[in-house]
């Protein structure tokens, strides 16, 4: 590493002292940027250009509406009192067999993740509603803790997902292609959640053993009830992604179709108040002011660094110029999941894909080019959703932990994720190796 990279190494170490701070991230971001950009004389008038990108690109970008429309539809979800409905049914229905809650916390997080993609409200939700449950039956506190922070992180992968839009944005691929191509993965992850229950309950049941009530409700009876209950979800869900699949809608359209859905779901559910929606209101408010102003302080950040040669500082510490292209893409994904550890996806998405996102493009996969960065995105996709359960900053961790019982410590927490992380891993793994687990389902359907 020569001389000529040390602003650019110096503008990364300013960043990661910015967000150990504690100061707002995107103000770190836009700082650390404007700082280097006189410390590097970059002349006035290039850092001006900001302004258009930033005015250009996210302000006057139509498929950013989708955020506000989206987060707006999973907090009214949240309050409409589905996933209370559905776990009750859930674990009737599985009552009597060792592990039963667990299964009805795996299936929850799908259906809540496909219905809202709120990871902190997905999380919270469980972990307040079914974490003293399994707790109070004896359940494992690390395996239990480890199942709902797992199973809330489904939302970041499962459309409709916020992460997937600013995806899209960033590596200017269409929304409605990202969707269809994360499902695979998405129920992939899913299936796997389901299949460590049915072994710990198999192998070992003292770990989730079966609860100690015993339902009189026929069998008949309980299908009946979950059916009813997962209707108003499923029907919400094949809405929304229904008309960006057939066509008949732009992601952005159909997240407005989601919100009024959700709004009218809490109405005849009797959630709806002023109270409530002005809550939800607030809520995405503050949700989406705080993804455009991350994404207004990276593109002063990205802007700045390329001008002083990041992305060739970059290339040349992985060595990246003339190497295979697995190799490039392992090292890439070994940086993603590094930084995982110690920064959100957001700061992640809009500082790293933009330097990175050229390099892939260029690269020859053995896949159709135009689907390259489409696959990139999902199995990057895959590899930060373990950003929100690796430790020391692992957000869904720090969710759970705020609503978990006092007998719930950080270690049995940070114990239980290890092996759903692990699962995250091969499945990220058998994305890179097997590009069609995402690919199928755009090409099926295009074709």
């Amino acid at each position: 590493m020569t001389i000529e990279y040390m602003l650019p190494l110096l503008m990364l170490a300013a960043l990661i002292l910015g967000i150990f701070s504690g100061y707002p991230v995107a103000f770190v971001l836009a700082g650390v940027g404007i700082i280097f950009s006189f410390l590097g004389d970059v002349p006035i008038l290039f850092l001006s250009l900001t302004i258009s990108r930033i005015y250009s690109g996210i302000l006057t970008n139509w498929l950013l509406i989708a955020i506000p429309l989206f987060v707006f539809m999973g907090l009214m979800l949240e309050r409409s009192g589905v996933a209370e409905r559905l776990l009750r049914s859930l674990s009737s229905l599985f009552r009597g067999f060792p592990g039963g809650y667990g299964f009805a916390v795996a299936i929850i997080g799908v259906v809540m993740a496909a219905s809202t993609g709120i990871i902190g409200a997905s999380v919270v939700l469980m972990g307040m509603m079914a974490l003293p449950t399994m707790l109070a039956n004896n359940y494992n506190k690390g395996l239990s803790s480890g199942l709902i922070a797992a199973s809330g992180t489904l939302g970041i992968l499962i459309p409709p997902s916020i992460m997937l839009i600013v995806l899209g944005d960033q590596l200017r691929v269409s929304v409605g292609d990202l969707f269809m191509a994360a499902m695979g993965p998405g129920i992939l992850l899913g299936a796997l959640y389901l299949l460590v229950i049915l072994l710990v309950a198999i192998f070992q049941p003292e770990k989730m053993p079966s609860e100690h009530s015993v339902s009189h409700e026929p069998v008949l009876s309980r299908i009946k009830t979950l059916v009813f209950d997962l209707a108003a979800p499923m029907a919400l869900i094949g809405t929304v992604l229904g008309t960006i699949v057939a066509g008949v809608a732009t992601p952005t359209e159909s997240a407005a179709i989601g919100a009024l859905g959700a709004t009218l779901f809490a109405l005849f559910g009797k959630r709806l108040s002023r109270k409530i929606l002005s809550e939800t209101f607030m809520q995405t408010t503050k949700t989406t002011a705080m993804i455009v102003f991350v994404m207004m302080g990276a593109t002063v950040f990205s802007v700045v660094f390329r001008k002083l040669g990041g992305d060739a500082m970059i290339a040349d510490a992985f060595h990246l110029d003339g190497a295979g292209p697995y190799y490039v893409l392992g090292m890439i994904m070994l940086l993603v999941f590094i930084l995982g550890f110690f920064m959100e996806w957001v700061e992640i998405v809009l500082v790293v894909v933009p330097i990175v996102a050229p390099i892939i493009a260029k690269l020859n996969f053995g896949i159709p080019p135009e689907q390259t960065l489409i696959w990139f995105a999902i199995a990057l996709s895959v590899n930060l959703q373990s950003s929100f359960l690796t430790p020391p900053f692992g957000y869904a961790l720090f969710y759970l932990k705020g609503v978990s019982p006092p007998e719930v410590k950080m270690t049995d927490i940070y114990k239980g994720v290890i092996p759903f992380v692990l699962i995250q891993l091969m499945v990220l793994l058998g994305v890179l190796v097997f590009p069609q687990l995402a690919l199928w389902l755009p090409n099926y359907l295009s074709s």
